[in-house]
């Protein structure tokens, strides 16, 4: 069996920096053709249905209506849990909103690879109402 040089931890860690750099297609790049995107799980505002944004072109939709509109994101991450091709990333997200407001999102991040070094879910369990 080859072992692969990379972990999903990695590809985590690879997802936030680009998120927080604003690298629109550095993050996009990140995903396989095929790949999940609930952020948060469930439904809510960014995700009414609550069924989340698969394929290229629903995340890429995400990533405008979301990211892209944001001044800024970085990732605390507090501990991170690796088994398999999944790792669980638990800690907050400090956003700077248009207007220089800022809130911070605590939460459990889950990432799961697809076995050939890209991201085939990313999972974010938050709870909108903590928004602030």
């Amino acid at each position: 069996m080859t072992r692969v040089a990379w972990s999903v931890r990695d590809l985590a860690r690879r997802s936030q920096a680009a998120a927080g750099a604003k690298d629109r297609a550095g993050w996009l790049g990140l995903f396989a053709d095929d790949a999940i995107v609930e952020d948060p799980v469930g439904p809510s505002p960014l995700c009414p249905d609550g069924r989340g944004h698969r394929g290229a072109a629903a995340i890429a939709r995400f990533y405008d209506d979301v990211i892209g509109l944001v001044d800024g994101m970085r990732f605390e991450i507090e501990r991170s849990y690796l088994c398999g091709d999944e790792v669980a990333d638990v800690g907050s997200i400090h956003i700077t909103l248009p207007g220089g407001h800022s809130t911070r999102v605590y939460g459990v991040f889950t990432y799961r690879g697809d076995g050939a070094g890209r991201i085939a879910a990313l999972r974010a369990f938050w709870e909108f109402g903590d928004l602030g």
